[in-house]
């Protein structure tokens, strides 16, 4: 499946939702599915910085794919950045870095957060296009 196709589906499940609280519940569930990140990798080098919450993100290259592992201290910013995970980890950093994120815009999400939490998505999606960039210079 491209990241153009889980993006797609990934819209599909949030438009079931009939309401902002449903939608939000669901987003954090998905943060709630992320896999556990290990403590030694919560430094300040892996840190997003501008966001309003503590976001670690951490990437790694295993078969030309880019592997993501994040954590948050807040709910709602661990289900965002589990969004992104979720139609990025696994992919190429070629197909991450030529990943169209447009819809974002799409999920209604910016609308419906806090400003802060609304430019937290701007730097999330930012900073694994720069991860995926670093590991794809280091091959």
């Amino acid at each position: 499946m491209t990241i153009a196709e889980k993006q797609e589906q990934l819209l599909e499940e949030l438009n079931l939702f009939q309401d902002w609280t449903e939608r939000y519940e669901y987003v954090i569930g998905l943060g709630r599915q992320l896999p556990a990140m290990d403590e030694e990798l919560k430094t300040k080098d892996r840190l997003i910085e501008g966001c309003q919450s503590q976001v670690w993100l951490d990437a790694s290259l295993e078969n030309g794919a880019v592997l993501f592992v994040a954590d948050s201290d807040s709910q709602i910013t661990k289900g965002i950045i589990a969004l992104f995970i979720r139609f990025l980890s696994g992919e190429s950093a070629d197909n991450i870095l030529t990943a169209d994120f447009a819809f974002i815009a799409k999920t209604g999400l910016k609308e419906h957060l806090a400003p802060t939490r609304a430019n937290a998505l701007k730097l999330m999606a930012g900073q694994m296009k720069q991860r995926a960039l670093e590991l794809a210079l280091k091959k």
